[in-house]
């Protein structure tokens, strides 16, 4: 009896299963073919390597031939395999190509670099390039492009080409049509050197900036050196506006930090009359609070200055209720005794911190949203932590005037500065109003050594630096006067850091302070006095 046909789709999808399982090994069989030739074959096996390993699409090539490119991948005598070598005391720091995990170290003679020659560089510049224009972040492709300016071969410009239609994103396609401009640049055509030197124009890129001022010196073509050298210029002015831009967000940030470190001495001296020498000190103690706070919670950094902030203005601030109580409420209308006292406290506070956390500088860690950079573009970047140095000063002031102007506290501050008996006779209690009027200086000022720590090394000596200044910021705006106070500091950090590059530091602060002295000579109540009741005779 005849049996009924087996059907046949079975058959038809194991075949097909052996097929895949067939075709996987060959395919990986051919990666790890190419990684023996790279590791002993001749230049020609190299390059056929490097195109195997592109065309693998795999993502452990990209560094794999990025190492290759940039000298970095070696052949481990011992068993012939691939690795990347940094160079270290010991010898060579290894790592796996392929995993990026640590192998280990080796001696110098323990590996042997592979060699690759200028046409397989243009050939690895053009594979790279490949793999990395088929990233679907746009970020990843124009960093590519970027990193191919001035290196650009006709392998690789075929590449770039290829790339230009197709690319959606406007920034890299911008990057590609500069790299091809840059090749261009170079071409033995006239017209296409000219369209390019044009394309160029305004160009911030250092890369395309040398390549212009060399052709605009050495080009054959009187036109293309022409074209090379308008366009140069376009670039120097673009140039120097940006510069313009970063001195001045400097000398704001400047201006921040002499804000910060001036607004508690403005309430202490400029409201109270105090002239309190131990300032720096108080500042200094909001720094040690927060080299405190980061030991004391080492594992959430970028929580510190939360926690920092408020301790430091607790921390300053008790210590200046502390010596208002002790010592300044007894010398109130001497000032030259009140100096001394307060410059005695100031090497008192310098000695206990040398005592409890030694004489040496301490480092305060910057947690990861302050760190970096915001780059606007190649010849201008501005730093993240001095971007929030000028937003938490501007918070910090407008907080404070809030107080001073809508509390209950400020406006006993405003009676008793004003007019003391009449105030008592309201029935202020104008001793708890000084204690606290100058805890909030205090305070105030510790907060500032919060955002100094992020700036400088943290030590006994940190207050020192920033007395002067902020008794210069007070006076030069108008004692007692805190919007004075903010124009004064903000005016002092600019023009500071526009002398600076002729100048020099040290030369700027000295030329500065005497035209402050000169300014004052003219204008003894500063730049805004104060007017009405609170102005003495």
């Amino acid at each position: 009896m005849d049996r009924p046909p087996q059907p046949r789709s079975s058959t038809r999808w194991l075949a097909l299963l052996m097929l895949l399982l067939l075709a996987l090994p060959l395919h990986a069989d051919e990666f790890d073919d190419a990684l023996g030739m790279l590791a002993k074959g001749t230049f020609r096996d190299k390059a056929q390597a490097v195109t195997t390993l592109a065309e693998s699409g795999r993502a452990e090539a990209t560094p794999l031939l990025k190492a290759l490119l940039e000298g970095d991948l070696y052949v481990h005598k011992s068993d012939k395999t691939l690795v990347i070598a940094t160079r270290s005391d010991e010898g060579y720091a290894l790592r796996d190509p392929l995993t990026g995990t640590d192998a280990g170290v080796a001696g110098r003679r323990a590996v042997k670099k592979v060699g690759i020659n200028n046409k397989l560089r243009g050939q690895l510049r053009a594979a790279l390039a490949g793999l990395q224009l088929g990233n679907p972040d746009p970020a990843v492709r124009e960093n590519a492009v970027r990193e191919l300016f001035g290196t650009v071969d006709d392998t690789t410009a075929t590449t770039l080409r290829g790339r230009l239609d197709g690319e959606t994103d406007g920034d890299v396609r911008d990057a590609l049509g500069i790299a091809l401009a840059l090749y261009e640049l170079e071409s033995d055509q006239v017209d296409m050197r000219r369209a390019a030197a044009d394309a160029l124009a305004g160009e911030l890129d250092p890369t395309a900036r040398a390549q212009l001022a060399r052709v605009a010196e050495n080009d054959v073509d009187t036109l293309v050196r022409d074209k090379a050298a308008r366009a140069l210029l376009q670039a120097e002015k673009r140039a120097g506006f940006y510069a313009g831009i970063e001195t001045l967000f400097f000398g704001l940030s400047l201006g921040s930090v002499l804000v910060l470190a001036a607004i508690g001495l403005a309430i202490t001296f400029g409201v109270m009359g105090v002239i309190n020498m131990a300032h720096g000190e108080l500042i200094m103690l909001g720094a040690y609070t927060t080299y405190v706070v980061q030991l004391l919670m080492p594992n959430h950094i970028d929580y510190s200055l939360f926690v920092a902030i408020p301790a430091a203005f607790v921390v300053s601030g008790l210590f200046g209720i502390a010596i208002e109580r002790g010592v300044i409420r007894f010398l109130y209308g001497r000032p030259l005794e009140t100096l001394l006292a307060t410059f005695g406290v100031s090497l008192v506070l310098q000695q206990l911190v040398r005592t409890v956390f030694s004489p040496l500088n301490r480092s305060v860690e910057t947690p990861s949203w302050m760190s970096g950079s915001i780059e606007i573009n190649s010849v201008l970047s501005l730093t993240l932590n001095r971007a929030w140095i000028i937003l938490f000063c501007l918070l910090v002031f407008a907080t404070l005037l809030l107080v001073l102007r809508r509390t209950r506290l400020g406006l006993q501050m405003r009676a008793v500065t004003q007019n003391r008996a009449m105030a008592r006779a309201m029935g202020v209690r104008s001793a708890r109003v000084d204690a606290l009027t100058f805890g909030l200086g205090s305070g105030v000022a510790g907060i500032a050594g919060v955002a100094l720590s992020q700036l400088t090394n943290v030590g006994p000596n940190l207050g020192q630096n920033y007395i002067i200044d902020s008794f210069m910021v007070v006076v030069f705006g108008g004692v007692g006067n805190l919007w004075g106070m903010l124009v004064s500091g903000m005016t002092l950090g600019v023009a500071n850091k526009i002398m600076e590059p002729w100048a020099g530091a040290v030369l700027a602060k000295i030329l500065i302070l005497v035209a402050i002295i000169l300014f004052i000579q003219k204008r003894p109540r500063g730049l805004f006095p104060q007017k009405g009741r609170a102005v003495e005779a």
